[in-house]
């Protein structure tokens, strides 16, 4: 009788496992705990964005796919902005005039990390970023809703605009 409790509780977990993942929904999680210095001199600390949804953005200057991206993104910042989206760009990058001169021609306005290490970025190891781009959308508690903010930017932060859970940002 107990083995069979065991087998049943296994198989369940299993199966909520799987339907997490096919579902793409991280489990609730907790703030994400970012700060630093961009590279524009600014400092940037998530905290102080709570009340806002905020898309993490790892890329790089130098990344094809990236640079497909950009007028999608910089679209959804101009749309969205003045609603309370901000971008946090995380560069991959390791010319940091490279990325200056990209992100002023390109019209990207928003904080970027550079560290100057290409895939070794001290930002992309900690959150354990292994390909580019990756966009990680928060919440306006500061919370990942997901890490495929590539699919329907535009809807996903429309609807997360849209959630009666606002904050007021510090």
């Amino acid at each position: 009788m107990i083995k069979g409790i065991q087998v049943v509780l296994v198989t369940l977990a299993f199966a909520i496992g799987i339907y997490g993942l096919l579902t793409s929904k991280p489990a609730p999680s907790e703030p994400v705990d970012l700060s630093f210095t961009a590279v524009d001199g600014s400092q940037v600390d998530l905290a102080t964005l709570r009340g806002k949804v905020v898309l993490l953005d790892f890329w790089a200057t130098w990344c094809g796919p990236c640079q497909g991206e950009v007028p999608n993104v910089v679209g959804v910042y101009n749309k969205y902005h003045d609603q309370g989206f901000e971008i946090v760009g995380i560069s991959l990058d390791q010319d940091r005039d490279s990325l200056n001169q990209f992100t002023a021609s390109h019209g990207m306005p928003w904080p970027q990390f550079f560290d100057g290490q290409g895939w070794d970025n001290s930002l992309a190891q900690r959150f354990g970023v292994r390909s580019i781009p990756q966009m990680w959308l928060l919440d306006r508690q500061g919370r990942i809703v997901t890490k495929e903010g590539r699919d329907n930017l535009d809807g996903q932060v429309a609807a997360l605009l849209n959630t009666p859970d606002k904050v007021t940002a510090k």
